[in-house]
């Protein structure tokens, strides 16, 4: 089981991640919605195409844009698709 965590609270837990480039992508549904919120944030990545962002809100401290997903993947990155991966200070465990 792989759990990721921020501010004390284990934000997703699931055994069925997929790991690329070092990151571990949970399904959506393994993370708790109530601390993702909205960003306007996105990024290009050349194989696996534009990420979008949620910051992470638990017991009132934000992470801004601590969280990435692929609303539409390329097709290499397929695999990815409805999944989320953490970083700035989330410990994936």
């Amino acid at each position: 089981m792989v759990e990721a965590v921020w501010n004390g609270a284990v934000i997703a837990r699931s055994d069925n991640t997929v790991v690329v480039e070092g990151n571990h992508y949970f399904p959506r549904a393994a993370v708790d919605a109530a601390v993702l919120k909205p960003s306007a944030t996105t990024s290009v990545c050349g194989w696996k195409g534009t990420a979008s962002y949620h910051s992470i809100e638990v017991d009132g401290k934000t992470n801004t844009d601590a969280a990435w997903y692929y609303p539409e993947p390329k097709s290499a990155a397929a695999e990815i698709a409805d999944r989320i991966a953490f970083w700035k200070g989330v410990q994936v465990r």
